[in-house]
């Protein structure tokens, strides 16, 4: 848990911002917790600290493993974190685990009155949710048109050859997250003595750190250690979302079962080889390969639906998460999707001296959804 970035930063000044220019992102993952702490300074966002602390020891299993801490085992970890990082700010945003909350899109009539719409989404949204409505809370935004061009107004003709009107809808983007969840993360937040700036749903957070300017269709791959989670994004919205059952953490199982090899040395061997594979163990590569092969099947099939209702293709990928940095991975990708591929850098969106841009570089698609919170914090 050593921090060199902290020392450095110590070492420069030891007066500290007060917290209304400063923002720490925490975001308590399946397996491991990452803290971002940024400082604003002349218009610029500056890092100030990081800091990550793995959950599978916490749990008696090794590092890597997905867990499922209780509060106050993930309150014992977080102190740790908070300590070892050098975090002292009293107040911090938190993510929300996605599996915790349901994204679906509803189409009202354009004429709606915008008054009128959190009253029915409650009544709209029961046909979604596989629970009382009593037992969610709701959030919802409304999803920018894309601007019709002078064609696509005189009626452009669909599939079947007939000419379309423009459909006089519009898009509401909804996401309702279990009340179960919010107070198990009131409970972590006050066994820390934290105060909570806000909680947001995590792809929302990598998204923001992530993108720039994107305005054309992006397919945003975050790979953690239990899921691997897709969120497609048009003018810095979600316009679909999906989760595919599978992470790191299956890939390093199925190494140490089939190689019959402790959970850590699988995973360590994982992170060294990835799919280049190991000389010693020619057989890694074509382990983890099926999972790869599984995500990205799933992958093309969300694309092709994508492509297919909205007549827009996705020309660009970004990977973001832990499981992005896998050996290899980027190489196949390009022989999967016909599209750019691209590794997030979330640091790129904050100052930090120039001699550890390559560690950050590494490290970023880990820190992403910190990193994320934090910058919403500071705006």
């Amino acid at each position: 848990m050593d921090n060199p970035l902290k020392k450095i930063f110590s070492s420069i000044s030891t007066i500290r911002s007060g917290s209304d220019d400063s923002a720490v992102g925490i975001d308590i993952g399946s397996s491991a917790i990452k803290i971002v702490e940024i400082k604003k300074k002349g218009g610029k966002a500056i890092l100030e600290t990081y800091g990550a602390i793995a959950l599978g020891p916490y749990a008696q299993l090794d590092v890597g493993h997905v867990t499922n801490l209780s509060v106050d085992k993930i309150v014992e970890a977080l102190k740790e974190v908070l300590k070892q990082s050098g975090v002292t700010l009293p107040e911090a945003a938190f993510s929300i685990p996605v599996q915790s909350s349901l994204i679906f899109t509803l189409e009202l009539p354009a004429q709606i009155k915008e008054n009128s719409i959190a009253e029915i989404i409650s009544t709209e949204a029961r046909k979604y949710i596989p629970v009382p409505i009593a037992e969610v809370s709701l959030d919802y935004f409304i999803l920018p048109q894309k601007e019709s061009s002078h064609e696509e107004m005189d009626g452009t003709p669909d599939d079947s050859g007939i000419p379309q009107k423009p459909t006089d809808k519009t898009n509401i983007l909804v996401i309702a997250t279990q009340n179960d969840t919010v107070y198990r993360y009131r409970s972590i937040v006050s066994g820390c003595r934290l105060s909570a700036s806000f909680f947001e749903i995590e792809i929302f957070s990598s998204i923001r750190a992530n993108f720039e300017h994107e305005l054309s269709p992006v397919l945003l791959m975050d790979f953690g250690a239990s899921k691997t989670k897709l969120s497609i994004v048009e003018f810095g919205t979600v316009r679909g979302y999906h989760t595919i059952d599978r992470g790191g953490a299956d890939m390093t199982d199925s190494i140490s079962k089939s190689l019959s090899i402790p959970f850590a040395e699988a995973e360590k061997m994982k992170k060294e080889f990835g799919l280049f594979g190991n000389p010693a163990e020619k057989s890694l590569a074509d382990i983890i390969k099926i999972h790869i092969d599984y995500i990205f099947s799933e992958t093309n099939n969300v694309l092709l639906g994508y492509e297919k209702k909205y007549s827009r293709t996705i020309n660009k990928v970004i990977f973001t998460g832990g499981g992005s940095l896998l050996n290899g991975l980027l190489e196949v990708a390009t022989n999967n999707f016909r599209a750019e591929i691209e590794i997030g850098h979330p640091f790129s969106k904050v100052s930090a001296p120039a001699f550890l841009e390559k560690i950050l570089e590494t490290m970023g698609p880990e820190f992403a959804v910190a990193l994320g919170l934090a910058l919403r914090k500071l705006q």
